[in-house]
């Protein structure tokens, strides 16, 4: 696939060594087509790995994409340097005014708050409801589904008495829909969220796609809003859930052992990445129906609900 990011965006070396065709501007030009324009709100700390995993996603594509770094008008971040973000992103404001055929809404690892108390809240309010507007599908995912689900159809959270935190089988709700062609009838999805959505405040707006009985709904569509809403991480690699497991180890929280990860649980073994397919699978779908529906005119995303 021809993806367009930053010349030396880390990102573009790890994607290079992994087989992936990535676009400089110049040769971008020369192919009479217009690409299309992904953004990505990057909500997370560790702003490089967060940005790789999607991009690596994006770009198994064979359409030529631009992918646009944006990031809220935060006053800095303790994860990031400035001079990177500076580098790479585009603050919130930079962006209000263009149109994008895809956006991607990142997770944040701010559970335990509630919505109108996270300092970005008002700024996050202004760019969901920018989506209606001036995107044409979002990809809302982990805590940013939930922050979604919220404003748009007021769907309550739940606290649950244990993190579900680990790679779990899911089971496929809906084989026909457009966003889960090819996939299998039972996959295995990371997990690593403390809340889980209340299924009784779901609306007739929103159809689960993909279910687990005990840790809850995985992912909903939402063809009012324009978004789907994946409570999960088919977006991460071999080393999330491990690398999250020993830092907090490390930090004296006594975690569970991630469900599934570590072959017979041993954690001197490398885990296996079970759900790369899938991730793959779910980010072609979302972009091939993108592309599919997409306004030709980038001016028309927005119009009359397009």
């Amino acid at each position: 696939m021809p993806i367009r990011i930053p010349d030396d965006l880390p990102a573009r070396k790890t994607l290079e060594d992994e087989g992936l065709m990535v676009m400089d501007s110049t040769r971008a030009a020369r192919q009479d087509i217009r690409p299309l324009q992904i953004g990505l709100l990057n909500l997370m700390p560790n702003k490089e790995r967060t940005e790789t995993q999607f991009a690596r996603l994006v770009a198994a594509t064979p359409l030529q994409v631009d992918l646009t770094l944006v990031r809220v008008t935060d006053p800095g971040s303790r994860n990031t340097q400035e001079d990177y973000l500076n580098s790479f992103y585009k603050q919130w404001d930079e962006v209000r005014d263009r149109r994008f055929d895809g956006f991607i809404v990142t997770g944040a690892p701010i559970a335990n708050l509630p919505f109108a108390e996270v300092r970005y809240w008002p700024e996050m309010v202004e760019i969901m409801d920018w989506t209606q507007t001036n995107v044409h599908h979002t990809m809302f995912i982990c805590w940013g589904a939930q922050a979604a689900l919220h404003h748009f159809h007021g769907v309550r959270r739940r606290r649950m008495e244990t993190k579900a935190f680990g790679v779990f089988r899911h089971h496929i709700v809906n084989p026909r829909s457009p966003l889960l062609r090819g996939m299998s009838d039972s996959p295995m999805i990371p997990v690593s969220r403390y809340n889980d959505i209340d299924r009784a405040s779901l609306g007739p707006d929103l159809e689960v796609l993909i279910d687990n009985p005990d840790i809850g709904v995985c992912m909903l569509a939402d063809r009012r809003y324009r978004a789907a809403y994946m409570l999960n991480h088919l977006e991460y690699d071999n080393r999330s859930l491990a690398d999250e497991y020993h830092r907090d180890l490390a930090a004296g929280l006594d975690p569970a052992l991630p469900v599934n990860l570590y072959p017979d649980g041993d954690t001197s073994v490398e885990p296996e990445n079970r759900w790369r397919s899938h991730g793959h699978l779910l980010f072609q779908n979302w972009i091939n129906e993108i592309y599919q529906t997409t306004p030709f005119a980038l001016a028309d995303i927005g119009k009359s609900g397009a």
